[in-house]
């Protein structure tokens, strides 16, 4: 389940695994506690597709008004649980689910793909198309837990 969510949400790997849904589940976002995030940063991402409302549907249900750490693990036994499902199937690093989270978004508020996907440099971008461009960086920078829109470079290019 964390690991799904941080596809769907581009949620830090901490972030999924201290996922509650009974606090973060919203109306249309989701909000993510200070004390999961890095540095400290409360935030929220938007749910926009049915996809993820049935994915929090799921995480709901799953943990039946608790938290996805179960009752009986604290943070560090659950990291080490999920450490070993991930080798056991040959993954490591999963920083790339945010990334593709990043180029989605980027996809779903532009109307088209970003640079490393094939989409216009900034440099072929009309002046319409930077502002757009430019405010939608600020966005994902945000859904993401960064300050600043220029991050977004390491997700979706130039």
């Amino acid at each position: 389940m964390s690991i799904r969510l941080q596809a769907a949400f581009g949620l830090r790997r901490e972030e999924s695994i201290k996922f509650s849904p009974n606090y973060a589940i919203q109306s249309d976002h989701i909000r993510l506690k200070s004390s999961w995030t890095k540095g400290g940063r409360a935030r929220t991402v938007p749910i926009t597709s049915e996809g993820q409302r049935q994915l929090l549907t799921e995480a709901k249900t799953l943990v039946k008004g608790g938290a996805l750490i179960a009752p009986h693990l604290n943070y560090v036994q659950q990291l080490h649980r999920y450490e070993r499902q991930l080798r056991n199937v040959g993954l490591s690093k999963l920083h790339g689910l945010r990334h593709g989270y990043a180029q989605r978004r980027y996809h779903e508020l532009t109307g088209h793909v970003c640079p490393p996907e094939g989409g216009p440099t900034s440099k072929e971008l009309t002046p319409e198309q930077r502002v757009l461009d430019h405010e939608t960086r600020i966005m994902i920078s945000q859904e993401l837990g960064h300050s600043r829109a220029a991050i977004t470079a390491v997700y979706l290019g130039r």
